[in-house]
């Protein structure tokens, strides 16, 4: 049995498709491309797919990862091509490697994140998170199924910095003139999870922080922290197994 690694975006609208969906559709896109599929025992059987911490409803990415099994040696640049074929667009897929063994969960610890705030201007959101940097602890509440939990976002926060750009959204309108504050963070994963919103959220508890309108958050990048708090892409020992 073959173990395959792949590294997919989710684009545009897609990112307002829940990850079962997303699950579904990619059962479904493997179907099409014949894809050799592995499948559990039992009596219902399903496909051998293992997801690698989805990126929640809403929320773009440049970094999901999942795995998949086969029964037959597959190529894994012919598999990228005819899955990603088979995909709707908004669902990429990037890369796939074949698995040099050990458990890829273990390789992701922290993930980097880019935040547009359209009406933010890059000024203010500099001193927000300054101010959020300079905390030692910044506790935000969350509405879960369970009821409203808190949570101390500043521990999971390794960096943060705001660069300056025109959002995608004043492009789109024809406005060139709205400022865009723009936050690249590097947040560790913890139990439980400090998303996007849990960032925003702490903004606004230290610095009365609230965008005009809804931010957009991507996920550029998963992986484990290296001694320099940049991250080390998980897919790396299995493409140093190819060579």
């Amino acid at each position: 049995m073959q173990k395959l690694r792949l590294r997919y975006a989710k684009r545009g609208r897609l990112r307002f498709t829940s990850h079962r969906d997303i699950a579904r559709t990619f059962e479904r896109a493997l179907r099409r491309a014949g894809v050799p599929m592995a499948y559990s025992q039992g009596f219902s059987p399903h496909p051998k797919v293992s997801w690698v911490g989805a990126a929640p409803t809403g929320v773009a990415s440049e970094a999901e990862y999942v795995e998949v099994q086969v029964v037959e040696p597959v190529d894994p640049a012919a598999l990228r091509a005819e899955l990603d074929a088979a995909l709707p667009p908004g669902l990429d897929v990037l890369e796939v490697v074949e698995s040099a063994g050990g458990n890829l969960p273990e390789r992701i610890d922290a993930g980097a994140w880019r935040l547009e705030l359209p009406g933010v201007s890059p000024e203010r959101l500099t001193e927000a998170v300054a101010a959020l940097l300079a905390a030692t602890s910044v506790e935000v509440e969350r509405l879960t199924k369970d009821g409203r939990k808190v949570l101390d976002v500043r521990p999971a926060l390794v960096s943060a910095q705001v660069e300056a750009h025109s959002s995608d959204a004043g492009h789109d309108a024809g406005d060139l003139s709205q400022p865009c504050g723009i936050l690249m963070t590097v947040v560790r994963q913890t139990t439980p999870t400090v998303r996007p919103d849990d960032v925003l959220s702490a903004l606004r508890v230290v610095a009365d922080l609230v965008p005009p309108v809804p931010a957009k958050a991507t996920r550029m990048a998963q992986g484990r922290l290296d001694d320099d708090g940049g991250l080390v892409d998980p897919l790396t020992p299995d493409r140093a197994a190819e060579v």
